[in-house]
């Protein structure tokens, strides 16, 4: 089972860094940014923006798929390590700094996402031990 969590969670932040990354490839490609129908027909006339979707269809299909296995709070809190993939790939594709407040920032989500997932873990192990 924990070969499966890894997996899925793994494809799951690929699917999900891809998308925002195409997102902001999207941006880029539609600027200037305007309200306006010729920027939609901009954004949408770009291959990124279908990249993004897939992506995010292909992340709902995985994320049902772990839902079914995963327990929800962990699962939930995980889903999250995408902050730092995407603060990677955007230093990798974008040349994005990586500042001191964003790491700072960073270390604070994966601090909240670990004491969520602890939490849960020592809730779900006291309800399992209560059940007895």
């Amino acid at each position: 089972m924990a070969k499966f969590y890894l997996i899925g969670f793994t494809v799951l932040l690929m699917f999900d860094t891809i998308a925002q990354c195409s997102f902001k490839l999207a941006a880029e490609h539609a600027q200037p940014l305007a309200m306006s129908f010729e920027w939609i027909v901009r954004v949408f006339s770009g291959h990124w923006i279908y990249v993004s979707i897939a992506g995010y269809i292909f992340t709902f299909f995985t994320w049902m798929t772990l839902l079914k296995k995963a327990p929800v709070g962990p699962a939930f809190a995980a889903s999250h390590f995408e902050v730092v993939t995407v603060m990677i790939a955007s230093v990798w594709l974008f040349n994005e700094p990586i500042t001191l407040f964003k790491l700072i920032g960073t270390i604070l989500i994966v601090s909240g996402i670990m004491f969520l997932a602890l939490a849960e873990s020592k809730l779900t192990n006291k309800n399992i031990h209560n059940s007895y």
